[in-house]
């Protein structure tokens, strides 16, 4: 009797542990599989903050020669590159001839003009003779008011007449001057005329450096005013960076500066020196109309081995740090007003709330809630919860 109640028990006892062994394999199977992710670890390493854009490097100062007269320029032998000495003769222009008819005409114009000077002049010595005059008897009928022999409006008459006398003064001096400048506008005219007989005018260098470009190169006839060539110092170099507006804020002179992707090995250093206080209107290659600001860069150390107009890709760096904890930005998300990460524990992932400082479009400085080594999700998606089975890929 014994042995059959043993004999149940343990059949009893061999089938509940079958029963359990075929619900943990039937939970095992249904249980999902972990999830294969990218896991990065935690490490100190340097952080910088900047604002890339691309840009060009030219001379800091160059200058645009022009004629200074209409005339004929002669053929100009210098050629872009040539180096030219503050003085030398870079143009030989011939002035435009003048005809008989204009010439008697730019001579007439200055005679009538100082005639018209010299009637002004009259009319305003005249006009000071009777000012005088009222003066003078506005004067003596003073006292006679004084002793009553002549009534008060007798007196008002005679200072609005010396008032009338002083105002033709000054219309008189008014015209004297316009009379002037009329002649002064009619000499120079003659003066014009006096230069342009004269054979050829040189039209020198206005500093020391090399000949960045050449406008007009052949002989033909100019007028004023118009473009020759364009002298600068190839030595004297600045890097030009168009930004973002809201970016140009951010950015102070004493800013470091790198320049990249401009043939060479190594970035070429710079130094802001002049954030532009005007913005101008750019068209984005997307046609969105954007505000940008220019940001004006001068060498460190060496000179640029570049040229007047080159492009460069420019980095200037805002914030900088040698040793920070930092992750890439993609492991970083946002909830509400906090900022989380996935966290790698024991084949699980544990949320959790960090605090961040500065960050780039890579990595993310990361002030407290995670230490150096843990290892983080790198890419966490919406598959991922507090808890859930992960593995690393």
């Amino acid at each position: 009797m014994n042995d059959i109640k043993f004999f149940s028990r343990k059949k009893i006892l061999l089938i509940v542990i079958a029963v359990l062994s075929a619900i943990a394999l039937i939970a095992w199977i249904l249980m999902p599989a972990p999830l294969r992710l990218q896991l990065v670890r935690a490490e100190k390493a340097a952080l910088s903050v900047s604002v890339d854009n691309e840009g060009i490097v030219r001379v800091h100062d160059a200058y645009v020669v022009t004629s200074p007269i209409a005339a004929t320029i002669e053929r100009i032998v210098l050629r872009t590159g040539d180096s030219v000495t503050r003085g030398d003769v870079l143009a030989w222009l011939l002035p435009l001839s003048i005809d008989l008819q204009s010439r008697e005409q730019t001579l007439a114009r200055l005679q009538a003009a100082q005639a018209r000077w010299s009637e002004a002049t009259l009319q305003q010595r005249e006009a000071e003779i009777n000012h005088a005059l009222a003066k003078n008897e506005l004067e003596r009928q003073k006292s006679l008011v004084r002793d009553h022999f002549i009534s008060p409006q007798a007196l008002d008459q005679l200072i609005a007449r010396e008032s009338a006398a002083r105002a033709a003064v000054d219309t008189a001096q008014a015209r004297t001057k316009a009379a002037q400048a009329v002649v002064t506008e009619a000499r120079a005219a003659v003066n014009t005329f006096t230069r342009a007989t004269e054979r050829k005018i040189p039209v020198l260098a206005p500093a020391s450096g090399r000949v960045l470009s050449v406008t007009q190169q052949s002989e033909r006839t100019i007028g004023a005013g118009l473009p020759l060539m364009t002298v600068g110092d190839p030595s004297q170099m600045e890097a030009v960076v168009d930004v973002l507006s809201v970016d140009a804020v951010k950015i102070q002179p004493g800013m470091r500066m790198l320049l990249r992707d401009w043939g060479g090995d190594t970035p070429l250093e710079a130094r802001v020196r002049l954030v532009e206080p005007v913005a101008f209107t750019k068209i984005s290659a997307l046609g969105i109309e954007e505000q940008r600001v220019n940001v004006i860069a001068d060498p460190v150390g060496s000179p640029w081995p570049l040229g007047d107009g080159y492009r460069i890709q420019a980095r200037i760096v805002l914030w900088q740090q040698d040793e920070v904890l930092k992750l890439p930005g993609s492991s970083v998300f946002r909830v509400g007003n906090e900022w989380r990460i996935f966290v790698a524990e024991n084949g699980r992932a544990r949320e959790r709330t960090v605090i961040i400082g500065q960050r780039n479009r890579d990595d993310v400085q990361i002030i407290s809630g995670l230490r150096e080594g843990e290892q983080v999700i790198r890419f966490p998606s919406r598959q991922v919860s507090d808890g859930t089975r992960i593995m690393a890929e």
